[in-house]
């Protein structure tokens, strides 16, 4: 009766007052025959004409430098896999709610009825001149990574596959502090990376970029580790295949500092986690129902730090605390992408938001009366006020140093909380 209800309450959540969780509003006064000449003909030639002659004026006379265009085609939503386009949209106007209530940024969510990925980049790009970026979402590997690159390469706006890059993002912010907590650091750390997607990928690709070293980590997929030795590989897993003598995830854990989990529910016993060295880290992070829950983890190991991507644990990996932030910062600085820098500095800031002292609207958010920068505690809350202050600055400095930004680092921005150059 209770899953009964819960159902209906988020139908009806959906349907009333009027269906859907997004509309468009007017920026501007629309009350008189003045306005209206002014707002259309023939006014409008006036910004048109500038535009033209200049293209950088689109983002001074339109709403483009603040639209992003969130894309899907529906064939890898959230946990139930493909569901179409049509039935993404739901999701994606859900991401569209969480892009203006986070970062103020407006969003059109697009669902687009394309399976193969040459008919996403060509309706991607011929649509594009709309937007001041383009959040892809929801889209099955191999696919996710053909398009955003090609994508990457076609267009002169950020183009970032969320579910890639800002898992990525999260993972790194956390596993920088985690391993602090626990002694350890990344450029030592072994890693065992179960799952091989696309946000599988990502994160190892980032935290290569961050200081871990590829030798040290063991990527699985369901056939055990990935090798050099295997003859079965993508080319996207060929690129985490090391050369070792293990062979399973029961193997691996055993020399294990980390285990990150981007797989699905159950895929990791108690057993495997005991057998972990001292002091592991623990990201089980498969959506709703974890790799291995942290009642199961903790009933072995009693000096473990452990995150997953639940909101009822500690340390929720959330991509909510990334994507809205970094677009504002590469928004503001009119960025033509968003580089692997641009990644290290949103990770680094979010990280050191979290040793920050806890604002007490975070606690009264979470219902407590203390949290603080430790087991429990070493990723932001998505409630913390902070994270516009921390996140976007970071990434329009890197993006400006790196020479990706349009427009200078805003006068508005406090200087970043971290150095985005020398960490």
């Amino acid at each position: 009766m209770a899953e009964y209800s819960r159902k209906q309450e988020a139908l009806d959540y959906h349907a009333h007052p009027k269906p859907g969780k997004v509309a468009i509003s007017v920026t501007k006064p629309f009350t008189t025959y003045g306005e209206l000449s002014l707002a259309y003909t023939p006014g409008v030639a006036e910004p048109v004409k500038a535009i033209r002659d200049n293209p950088e004026d689109a983002f001074k006379y339109t709403s483009k430098g603040n639209l992003v265009g969130v894309i899907s085609n529906g064939t890898a939503v959230l946990g139930l896999g493909n569901t179409g386009a049509l039935a993404s949209k739901p999701v994606m106007e859900g991401k569209a709610v969480l892009f203006k209530k986070f970062a103020d940024i407006d969003v059109f969510d697009i669902e687009l009825d394309a399976d193969d990925p040459q008919d996403m980049i060509d309706t991607i790009a011929r649509m594009a001149p709309t937007f001041g970026g383009i959040n892809l979402e929801d889209i099955a590997a191999p696919h996710c990574f053909v398009i955003e690159k090609a994508l990457i390469e076609k267009l002169d706006i950020p183009v970032f596959h969320d579910d890639q890059h800002g898992t990525a993002i999260i993972v790194a912010a956390g596993l920088i502090n985690a391993l602090e907590l626990q002694g350890k650091t990344l450029s030592d750390a072994r890693i065992v990376c179960m799952g091989a997607g696309a946000a599988a990928i990502a994160s190892m690709n980032l935290l290569i970029e961050m200081g871990v070293t590829l030798e040290n980590i063991y990527m699985c997929d369901s056939k055990g580790v990935i090798h050099s030795g295997r003859d079965d590989l993508s080319e996207y897993k060929a690129a985490f295949a090391t050369q070792t003598e293990l062979r399973t995830l029961d193997e691996a854990m055993k020399i294990a500092d980390v285990f990150i989990g981007l797989s699905g529910p159950d895929t990791v016993s108690k057993e495997q986690i005991a057998s972990m060295p001292d002091k592991p880290v623990v990201f089980a992070l498969s959506n709703p129902n974890p790799e291995i829950t942290p009642e199961d983890a903790k009933s072995v190991r009693d000096d473990l730090i452990m995150a997953t991507g639940r909101s009822d644990y500690p340390n929720q990996i959330n991509n909510v605390l990334g994507f809205p932030y970094i677009f504002r910062g590469a928004l503001d600085v009119r960025a033509r992408r968003i580089n692997m820098p641009m990644c290290v500095a949103a990770a680094r800031a979010m990280g050191e938001l979290a040793r920050r002292r806890v604002p007490q609207t975070v606690l009264e958010a979470h219902d407590k009366t203390h949290m603080s920068f430790g087991p429990d505690y070493i990723i932001p809350s998505p409630f913390d006020p902070r994270l516009i202050d921390f996140i976007p600055p970071a990434v329009a400095k890197a993006a400006v140093e790196t020479g990706v930004a349009r427009a200078e680092y805003p006068s508005h921005y406090p200087q970043p909380v971290v150095d985005v150059r020398n960490q």
